[in-house]
């Protein structure tokens, strides 16, 4: 990789720890995450508008992505509403490529090579010491990351295909903004909520920064892929996890302790081991 292509992923990653740190710092993570898919979609509207429709073939995909999605949102913002951005993060990102990588072996016959081994154990052993301890993650809260991270593995699995097929990819990203922009109020009104339940405008103007930051993130790791190989670039985007326990401790005022920093350490390192194994 190149340093312009390092500095990117760098960059990506210290985004998308941010967002999910404006995100941990509202009082109302539902409501936050919904005023976030207004100023995602109302970006990926104009991206839209300049691109090319994705082929008839990939809308099925698209509209499943944009569903896989919404269920995400839903769980990251119950797992932060009882627990630390330097306990739910970490849970959240590593446990996806250990899905991944376990149920290669399980399923489809995939040897596990020592780096692989490697992650697994740092990955398990970071998460297990997020479970334990006086400044354990609640178990709620432990439970909603996991779901979270099931949803996230399914989505990048559809996109997988979807994105293949569309013809324009950055147009298939664009319309799946948009497609998660439409059903996610709808599921926030599901839930009997209103918009108006503790709006203010400070809470606002920083969900709406938080929509823009994920949207400019999303935007980072696309370019660096183009730019760069897949392997080295989706391990050294695992770096996010460390930065939220510092994004937690510096700005949040949460009070990790040594322990938490090791775990969070640990678990960066074995994702990275199991996203790029060679």
């Amino acid at each position: 990789m190149t340093p312009s292509v390092i500095a990117l992923v760098l960059f990506a990653a210290i985004l998308h720890a941010t967002w999910n740190a404006l995100l941990r710092s509202g009082a109302d993570r539902l409501w936050s995450i919904t005023m976030m898919s207004f100023a995602t979609t109302a970006a990926a509207a104009v991206c839209a508008a300049l691109l090319p429709l994705p082929a008839r073939a990939s809308w099925p995909y698209l509209t499943a992505s944009a569903a896989l999605q919404v269920g995400y949102s839903v769980f990251l913002a119950y797992a932060y509403q009882g627990a630390a951005l330097s306990q739910v993060y970490p849970v959240v990102r590593g446990t996806v490529p250990l899905l991944v990588t376990l149920g290669g072996y399980a399923w489809a016959g995939q040897r596990l090579g020592g780096a692989s081994l490697a992650g697994v154990a740092l990955v398990s052993g970071g998460i297990a010491s997020l479970t334990l301890g006086r400044s354990r993650i609640h178990l709620r809260s432990f439970a909603a990351a996991l779901v979270t991270a099931l949803f996230i593995g399914g989505y990048v699995t559809v996109d997988g295909v979807g994105s293949r097929i569309a013809g324009d990819p950055l147009a298939y990203a664009a319309w799946i903004f948009i497609v998660y922009g439409i059903a996610m109020p709808a599921v926030f009104f599901l839930f009997g909520r209103r918009l108006s339940d503790g709006f203010t405008r400070g809470e606002m103007l920083k969900s709406a920064a938080g929509g823009l930051i994920s949207l400019v993130s999303y935007a980072a790791v696309v370019d660096a892929l183009s730019r760069g190989p897949v392997g080295p670039i989706a391990a050294l985007r695992e770096t996010s996890i460390v930065f939220s326990a510092l994004i937690g401790w510096a700005w949040l005022g949460e009070k990790p302790s040594g322990r938490r920093f090791a775990a969070c350490a640990a678990v960066a390192v074995g994702a990275a081991c199991l996203t790029y194994p060679a």
